[in-house]
């Protein structure tokens, strides 16, 4: 491999990186270079991390059920046990029925979405960390 102590043009660039495609397996260099990056611990808190969970989880870790009912002849799932606000509810309410591309209605703690969509809520709000359980394809 050329040895090259200062890279000052994007041609030599590209071709420093082309003889080193041509003597290597790409792959080779690519698990070379990630190997030599420092590990990323995704556990640990960090300011961005902390901003983006607050802003995905208003509120609390809701425990909530999720059951499906038939109203009035028509299929609907319904998600209850909401612990929030009367906008916290409608603002998940809203959020869901966008996610399913239905509709539905939020009030007196329960949130109801048009037809038979149990799993993909269940999975929605899995993903923003709150605990479920109920009647649903796990």
């Amino acid at each position: 491999m050329p040895e090259c102590k200062n890279i000052s043009t994007f041609e030599h660039w590209n071709h420093l990186t082309d003889s080193i495609m041509a003597q290597n397996n790409w792959k080779d260099v690519l698990n070379s270079t990630m190997a030599a990056m420092p590990e990323i611990d995704k556990d640990a808190p960090n300011e961005n991390n902390e901003l983006k969970n607050i802003k995905n989880t208003p509120g609390i870790h809701q425990n909530l059920i999720i059951r499906f009912e038939k109203r009035n002849g028509k299929p609907a799932t319904i998600i209850s046990n909401f612990q929030g606000s009367e906008q916290e509810l409608k603002d998940l309410a809203a959020k869901l029925k966008k996610l399913c591309g239905v509709g539905g209605s939020a009030k007196d703690d329960e949130i109801l979405i048009q037809g038979d969509v149990r799993t993909k809520i269940a999975d929605f709000l899995r993903k923003q960390n709150h605990n479920v359980r109920g009647d649903f394809k796990k």
